[in-house]
């Protein structure tokens, strides 16, 4: 039996970022994308959106304090 992970409960939304919300982004926190903790292009919960390496991932979870709660990461080798 096979489990699709992307529909489980616990698994937040995660979103491929455009290129300009990446530079808006980075320029924001003035970061670099070496800076950025990293996912692995592999990772079940990106299967369903073409990424590779060096794109940003915002991750929205949901927080009893904060409501919905935005972290980022970059893709990384698989």
């Amino acid at each position: 039996m096979t489990m699709d992970a992307l529909k489980h409960s616990l698994v937040p939304k995660h979103s491929k970022l455009s290129d300009n919300e990446k530079a808006v982004l980075l320029e924001k926190y003035a970061a670099e994308l070496k800076q950025l903790p990293r996912i692995y292009g592999s990772d079940p919960a990106l299967s369903s959106l073409s990424v590779k390496e060096g794109d940003i991932i915002k991750i929205e979870r949901a927080s009893k304090t904060a409501g919905i709660f935005a972290y980022y990461r970059v893709v990384t080798g698989n």
